[in-house]
């Protein structure tokens, strides 16, 4: 199993919304910077959060994208399986986009030794992409002391 840009790249924007925006709207030009990833592509995997529900987006000059749950309720395994579609390790094991199961097209059905080892790895990395949360996310940065890169729209000077 390899995950696509799409995943690993929602993953880093979404910790750097939680981390970094300090719960306001962060510009996708500054993700994009801090991030290195390019705005457009960020813009397609952002459209693909909103559409399930975790990202939202507001418009204006404080606009921009906010977590639409606290970190420690958004799941790895959400944002994963918003950009990427089912976690499955192989063809055999999963279900089509009607829900009809792969494994009935498959010429070695019912004498394959293999395919429930494949289901059962398989949902044991969904497990953990599900027990993983942004806020884990967080914390782990924090541990490693890595800086909060706060929006400078947002900074006062006196």
């Amino acid at each position: 199993m390899k995950l696509t840009t799409k995943s690993r790249y929602g993953v880093r924007a979404m910790f750097d919304i939680a981390y970094n925006a300090g719960g306001l709207p962060a510009q996708i030009k500054d993700i994009s910077e801090r991030q290195r990833i390019s705005p457009r592509y960020l813009e397609q995997i952002f459209q693909k959060l909103k559409k399930v529900g975790i990202l939202g987006s507001k418009r204006g000059p404080k606009g921009g994208y906010y977590l639409k749950k606290a970190p420690s309720e958004i799941t790895l395994y959400e944002i994963i399986t918003a950009t990427e579609g089912p976690i499955e390790l192989v063809f055999c094991v999963g279900t089509d986009e009607e829900g009809v199961s792969c494994g009935a097209v498959c010429e070695m059905k019912g004498e394959c030794v293999a395919s429930e080892l494949w289901k059962d790895i398989g949902d044991k990395i969904a497990d953990i992409f599900k027990e993983t949360t942004i806020q884990t996310l967080c914390d782990r940065a924090e541990q490693l002391g890595i800086e909060r890169k706060l929006d400078a729209r947002f900074m006062y000077f006196i």
